[in-house]
């Protein structure tokens, strides 16, 4: 919550590279959502006291997370949970990698359908475009 924090509150401007930012922090947001809604509290509460607690004071108060027994806002750091920094950067890393890739897989498939819709006949993938959806 401390990064979806942050990035919503950087003054990016608008336009696309803004939405990228704002779409990146609502997904990260889903993490404590999905605690809350796993043992059972009140998520929207929950959320809205995590958003306050790390917006009032981002430098003491990013150590804040959702208790999965409890569903309460509680101190991280005190309850003894720790995320190594390996294992967040690479997770972050690799759930931009995917909506990459799938991406790239919709450009493939609606390319095909244009040419499909150009009066040709529809035709199997290219070996490259083949290689690039397995990706």
């Amino acid at each position: 919550m401390a990064i979806a924090s942050n990035l919503n509150s950087r003054d990016i401007g608008s336009g696309v590279q803004a939405l990228i930012y704002k779409s990146v922090a609502n997904c990260l947001e889903v993490i404590p959502r999905t605690l809350a809604q796993n043992c059972g509290a009140k998520v929207v509460k929950t959320l809205t006291d995590l958003r306050a607690k790390h917006a009032s004071d981002p430098v003491a108060n990013y150590v804040y997370g959702v208790d999965g027994i409890k569903g309460v806002v509680a101190d991280m750091k005190a309850q003894q949970v720790w995320d190594s920094y390996t294992v967040k950067s690479q997770t972050i890393k690799t759930a931009i990698e995917s909506a990459c890739l799938l991406l790239r897989v919709d450009d493939v498939v609606s390319g095909m359908k244009k040419k499909q819709e150009g009066g040709q006949q529809p035709q199997q993938p290219t070996p490259d475009e083949a290689s690039e959806m397995a990706e």
